[in-house]
């Protein structure tokens, strides 16, 4: 793959693209079923043939990939065009300067870099998408055989991933098998890469794809023209003069990072965000935002935006289900992998964030615009996770959707929401009981005290075991959260709790649990109440040792 390849592919892209086109605008559904993916990533290679068409290039294949991504940065539209920059931008950086042409390691490791520049320019990546598509080619070529494999052969293994991935999207993205197709921005990846091949082989037809999803998902008919309304603003600008900001807080010391604070001031705003650099100090910026105003003052913080274009996100209202619960979905955000590993396995979309840590709105829209249901319901496994969701439920790019939260103050009462959750049920009568089972459930914790504090019960030492029910400390343990000392603690608190009533008992163990402290803990409570059913799972949670719940 040489200058003159790289030449012929970027005519070979536009030649593609303008002929799948209208095509890939129809399957168009994610993060916003605005009907032009296709027109986007059309005009942005187009931007990129012209630039390199434009300039006296070299016979350095490096250099000119360096032109073809900077004009594709500059020409980008919409989140898939700011994406497919980024990987013509890998592609450039791995080549590398003085270099004459590409053979099928060196391509395979373009491909490789070009996965994580494109990954690295999007604040929150999606699974089911361009990326999840992109990044099962860079795991592909990366395998040993491509070793000895020339660079048509690379691209060919190439694309035939990117097929595969394709057809794998829709079971990644719920918003993709309710509209029945695969990945819009995937399909245009995909397109690119078949261009590649054609380019690099000689063959002069790429070969057919299907849009649509594998049989037995859903189907939902798109919505004619004339019912679309406006959802929210794609707001997207290029930013310049970056590195020149000196002490932007006036302390007179080094400025935090411009470009990260911008990624997150934007992904307050909206998503879809995505800062993507076109290597010579020039960033394309993209954010789906409801304040059009916030998001150009938030580039005026890091740089000098410039080439401003604000776009209206025309979105389909949600047609009528065709079957009961496809108009709906259930959601949850919790702490820890483990907790939401088991989530995820009853068929609920589940957003994990760290402990302590509260998700952005982005990660929050994302997970709720990608269920694709009209109405939504969120489980928040805690305070500080049920206010974040209140605050998101009212954001403008919400606003042709129904989202309701019900309060949890622990992941225990999730689960026990979850227990009820019945999708045969009307959507009001599900929510009502699962908001009732999750208030029903009483919930209880054991903490390692990390310093000492003045509580209801009396002075507590650091590493000494403390007891809460619902929120408050009734009980202080001697420390070390030895598995005895745990135990004990957990008895103590469980026979509160359960003097009140109570057939069900639900632990969650943190990262600091004893080993096998759920075992134990069944045979003691069997042994003194056997009349109640007890239910242990990994929370992988490092700020309790045990989350406990009594139904």
């Amino acid at each position: 793959m040489d200058a003159a390849a790289v030449a012929k592919w970027a005519d070979a892209c536009v030649r593609s693209l303008d002929v799948l086109c209208a095509d890939i605008n129809g399957i168009n559904v994610y993060p916003v079923a605005d009907s032009d993916t296709g027109s986007n990533l059309l005009y942005t290679v187009t931007g990129a043939r012209d630039a390199l068409r434009a300039e006296t290039v070299s016979a350095d294949v490096g250099a000119a990939l360096g032109v073809l991504a900077r004009g594709a940065v500059r020409a980008a539209r919409g989140n898939s065009g700011v994406i497919l920059s980024q990987v013509l931008r890998g592609l450039a950086e791995s080549a590398g300067p003085g270099r004459e042409s590409l053979d099928g390691p060196a391509l395979a490791d373009a491909l490789t870099r070009a996965d994580s520049v494109a990954t690295a320019a999007v604040a929150r990546p999606v699974e089911g998408t361009m990326l999840t598509v992109l990044h099962a080619v860079s795991v592909t070529v990366s395998e040993p055989s491509a070793a000895a494999a020339t660079a048509a052969e690379v691209a060919a293994t190439a694309a035939a991933a990117a097929a595969t991935a394709l057809e794998r999207t829709p079971a990644q993205l719920p918003v993709l098998a309710s509209a029945g197709v695969v990945d819009a921005g995937g399909r245009g990846l995909l397109a690119v890469l078949d261009a590649l091949v054609c380019v690099l082989t000689g063959r002069t037809t790429e070969p057919q794809h299907t849009l649509t999803a594998p049989r037995g998902m859903a189907n939902v008919p798109a919505a004619p023209l004339e019912l679309m309304t406006v959802q929210a603003w794609e707001v997207m600008y290029l930013l310049d003069g970056v590195n020149s900001l000196d002490d932007v807080n006036g302390t007179g010391g080094t400025a935090p990072d411009p470009l990260a604070r911008l990624r997150a001031a934007l992904s307050e705003l909206g998503d879809s965000v995505t800062v993507a650099g076109d290597g010579a100090g020039s960033y394309a910026v993209h954010v789906h935002c409801g304040d059009i105003g916030a998001a150009i003052e938030a580039g005026l913080s890091a740089g000098r935006p410039h080439r401003i274009r604000v776009e209206p996100l025309l979105a389909h209202p949600p047609p009528e289900p065709a079957e009961p619960g496809r108009d709906r979905a259930v959601v949850a955000v919790v702490h820890g992998d483990e907790l939401a590993a088991l989530i995820h396995a009853e068929g609920v979309r589940v957003l994990a964030v760290g402990t302590g840590e509260v998700p952005n709105a982005e990660e929050l829209l994302g997970l709720i615009t990608g269920t694709g249901a009209a109405h939504v319901t969120v489980l928040p496994g805690g305070m500080e996770l049920t206010a974040a969701a209140d605050r998101i439920a009212g954001h403008a790019m919400l606003e042709e959707r129904d989202i309701v939260v019900v309060p949890c103050a622990s992941p225990v009462q999730v689960l026990a929401a979850l227990a009820v959750h019945d999708i045969a049920r009307r959507t009001n009568d599900d929510v009502v009981a699962m908001a009732e089972a999750a208030a029903a459930t009483r919930r209880g914790e054991l903490r390692v005290a990390d310093s000492e504090a003045i509580t209801w019960v009396g002075r507590a030492h650091t590493g000494d075991v403390l007891g809460l029910v619902d929120g408050e400390v009734q009980l202080i343990g001697p420390g070390p959260a030895t598995a005895d000392n745990v135990l004990a603690a957990a008895m103590d608190v469980l026979g509160r709790m359960l003097d009140l009533g109570g057939e069900l008992v639900t632990v969650l163990t943190g990262t600091a649990a004893p080993p096998d402290i759920g075992a134990v803990l069944g045979l003691r409570l069997r042994a003194e109440r056997p009349e109640v059913e007890l239910v242990c799972y990994s929370s992988g949670a490092t700020d309790a040792v045990l989350l406990i719940g009594v139904e």
